[in-house]
């Protein structure tokens, strides 16, 4: 009975340690969505990897997520922060979407952030320039031709997606007011704490990047493995990208060190990265040590 007994609390003290040593997950919605749309992505956590700790963070939802970007970065840092501070080992972030470029702005300008692995769900992260519903909903009276207009002036730059508006044809306008984007990838002199910044990200441990050519709204789709277009609209890869080839914020040593993975999935719609089940089963769970 006591042999019986003693292997049984070794069982139980084995599934414990099992549990227990999954990291935090904290989950970052998109724009224009309320926090419970990662709900879905919660419970494929939950189910595979019983026991984490996973927080879905409810700041900016909806309309509120047209808020200037660093307003948002400093909110989601400060809902974040503690569970930071509580995860001696670290913390596991996948952002989706406009999240990913906010996880970006966190990443990039918190000192202290343990993030272990930054998983982005089909984000901008090299900016955005497309006709899609999105910018037809917020900007109705313009084309993606004639929206430096206003995406580049001081009021313009009061609306998060011109805070990533990265048009191509204007690539000077770009640089000189984007308060965000320019600044996250280093290609401004405005940025005063640029080697904190690139120091921060490479703090990161893993980065994965997830996007695909049917995604609808990412344009180019390009853009979530940070490859974007050139002037004739055309798409260069991550790695012909001048802020990586001169390694701007750090994602080349990053890439050279072995931690950034891609994955190009087909047959996912925009509204569908963080509910589809193939794409949790083969493309993230996996990382979430």
């Amino acid at each position: 009975m006591g042999a019986d007994y003693r292997v049984f609390a070794a069982t139980l003290l084995t599934v414990f340690l099992s549990v227990s040593a999954y990291k935090p997950v904290i989950l970052l919605h998109g724009i224009f969505e309320p926090a419970s749309s990662m709900s879905t992505l919660q419970d494929l956590v939950t189910k595979a990897h019983p026991g984490t700790n996973v927080t879905i963070i409810d700041e900016y939802t909806e309309l509120f997520s047209l808020y200037p970007m660093w307003e948002q970065v400093r909110g989601f840092q400060k809902a974040m922060a503690p569970i930071m501070q509580q995860a001696k080992d670290g913390v596991h972030i996948i952002c989706y979407s406009q999240g990913g470029l906010i996880c970006r702005g966190v990443l990039e300008s918190m000192d202290d952030h343990n993030v272990d692995t930054f998983i982005s769900l089909s984000s901008p992260l090299m900016g955005q320039y497309g006709d899609t519903e999105y910018l037809k909903y917020v900007f109705p009276h313009y084309l993606k031709e004639n929206l430096y207009k206003v995406a580049y002036t001081s009021y313009g730059q009061d609306i998060s997606i011109s805070n990533y508006w990265n048009d191509p044809h204007h690539q000077d306008l770009y640089k000189e007011n984007s308060v965000f984007l320019a600044v996250l990838n280093n290609q401004t002199a405005k940025n005063d704490k640029s080697k904190e910044y690139k120091n921060n990200f490479l703090k990161l441990k893993k980065l994965v990047l997830i996007g695909g050519p049917d995604d609808g709204v990412i344009t180019p789709w390009q853009s979530s493995h940070f490859g974007f277009y050139d002037d004739n609209e055309t798409v260069v890869e991550m790695k012909e990208q001048e802020v990586y080839q001169r390694d701007y914020f750090g994602l080349k040593t990053m890439d050279e060190r072995g931690d950034v993975t891609t994955y190009e999935v087909p047959g996912v719609q925009h509204l569908n990265w963080h509910k589809n089940l193939t794409v949790f089963n083969d493309y993230i769970e996996k990382w979430l040590t």
